[in-house]
């Protein structure tokens, strides 16, 4: 892909965190940026601001004139995301009109090409590693180029404009997308059973992320959690390294305690021992990710004294075990937690750090192929509540599946305390919150909720709001 002739960019879809990631890049390096995207959202707010042409209605006559002009086609790249139908009119348009089109995943493996990438694969953690070794870089002399699957509170984009010899990016293994990408050093953080809908079953997920690993450069180098299973790896010349929390692995974490809120640890590694790292952003799992992108860092050459003062200053991502808000009598935590993997890491780690208080979780199932594969997972991982609050599944890219409804979950969960509400009837009950600790759970616009919430807590206290 010659992006000398490309002057001006087209995304269908451009509110997606990947998308608008990508549209960033675009804009700093001074294109043209337009799109569309079904419904408008703080991200495409900002997106606006920054000088991108956005429409909310599917239709071919909103779309700027410059970016259909057919005889420049050869200067227009148009690039969409799998979630889009098959019958979008303005997709559609571009491909009768023979417009060079390119899938998101495509244009990230073409732009990090010839770049030292590093990319962070995995069914959880890919957002939380991937901005951990990008704040850390860029803390350093090194500094980086990255794409990121969730706004950086240090940077408070999903873009990170810096060195552009060396990018961090994620593998996203849905659509088998991470196969687009061509690493210098990979991550992959677990393998659980997800997306369904595209591997059908757990043997073809795992082979897909050996295929992922099969892209990794000669020489290359490859950090694997401990738990995350391939189904067959050809290292060849790679240098394989494992990491995990325990000392069951390569590179680990020791000596873990929390002092006033903050974890503390040290840092193990070949050869290199970092003692006493306090970090700032909560949650246990994010001790091991932290493992993973200290571990990287070295590899890539950042010293022991720019590891610590990052990882004391990483304020972590939006929709990560995101403290909205906190009084002695009422916390409010915001997680993007999807996978009952996640589900189950993000309340044990709530739990840990709010002990004696009465737990409620709010939680929105995201697709309806994963609640009909994993329904009953979810509901286990959903047993470590005091209190559940179940909204109906959010759809994404799927039609409704007959049968496959909130319920499903609802049933099999042994909580006493459960409940399915609409949103509307979710803010009634925030309302009448005095005390304990409130989680919202989920990938899809159960986001919506965050301001109500946080606006609801802070006048519960007294304390005025400022919309982030």
């Amino acid at each position: 892909m010659d992006f000398k002739k490309i002057h001006k960019v087209y995304f269908v879809g451009i509110g997606g965190i990947g998308m608008s990631a990508l549209a960033r890049y675009f804009l700093s390096a001074g294109y043209s940026v337009g799109g569309y995207d079904r419904t408008p959202t703080p991200l495409t707010d900002h997106l606006i601001e920054e000088g991108c042409a956005i429409h909310f209605e599917d239709n071919i006559d909103l779309i700027p004139e410059r970016f259909k002009v057919v005889n420049e086609i050869d200067q227009i790249l148009v690039i969409y995301t799998p979630a889009i139908p098959e019958g979008h009119s303005e997709l559609n348009y571009f491909k009768e009109n023979k417009f060079w089109i390119k899938k998101r995943s495509q244009v990230l493996g073409e732009i990090t090409r010839g770049t030292k990438l590093v990319a962070v694969a995995g069914t959880h953690g890919k957002t939380t590693i991937s901005s951990f070794i990008a704040y850390i870089l860029n803390t350093s002399r090194l500094g980086c180029t990255a794409f990121l699957g969730g706004i950086s509170k240090n940077f408070s984009s999903n873009y990170i404009s810096g060195n552009p010899k060396i990018s961090v990016a994620e593998a996203d293994e849905f659509d088998r997308s991470f196969l687009w990408l061509h690493p210098h050093i990979a991550i992959i953080t677990s393998i659980d059973s997800d997306h369904l809908d595209i591997y059908k079953n757990s043997i073809n997920l795992r082979k897909s992320f050996s295929d992922f690993v099969n892209n990794i450069d000669d020489n290359g180098i490859l950090f694997l959690n401990k738990r995350a299973e391939l189904f067959e790896m050809d290292s060849g010349g790679l240098t394989v390294f494992s990491y995990s929390i325990d000392k069951k692995a390569d590179f680990y974490a020791e000596n873990i305690s929390i002092k006033e809120g903050l974890y503390s640890f040290d840092f193990i590694g070949p050869g290199i021992e970092i003692p006493g790292l306090l970090m700032k952003f909560p949650g246990r799992i994010n001790i091991e990710n932290a493992v993973a992108a200290i571990g990287v860092s070295l590899q890539l050459g950042v010293t022991e004294k720019i590891i610590r003062i990052a990882v004391e200053s990483f304020k972590g991502i939006q929709r990560r075990f995101d403290i909205r808000f906190r009084s002695d009598r009422l916390v409010y935590i915001d997680d993007y937690a999807h996978h009952p993997v996640e589900i189950k890491s993000t309340i044990t780690s709530v739990k840990e750090l709010f002990q004696d208080q009465e737990l409620t979780g709010i939680f929105q199932p995201h697709l309806y192929s994963r609640t009909r594969d994993l329904y009953e997972d979810f509901a286990e991982s959903l047993e470590g509540l005091d209190k559940l609050i179940l909204l109906d599944i959010y759809p994404a890219r799927e039609e409704p599946v007959p049968g496959v409804t909130s319920e499903l979950i609802l049933n099999m969960v042994s909580l006493k305390d459960k409940e399915i509400h609409s949103i509307d009837e979710v803010i009634d009950y925030v309302k009448s919150m005095d005390s304990g600790v409130l989680l919202t759970l989920g990938a899809g616009d159960i986001d919506k909720l965050a301001e109500p919430i946080e606006r609801i807590f802070k006048e519960k206290n007294n304390i005025s709001f400022v919309e982030s």
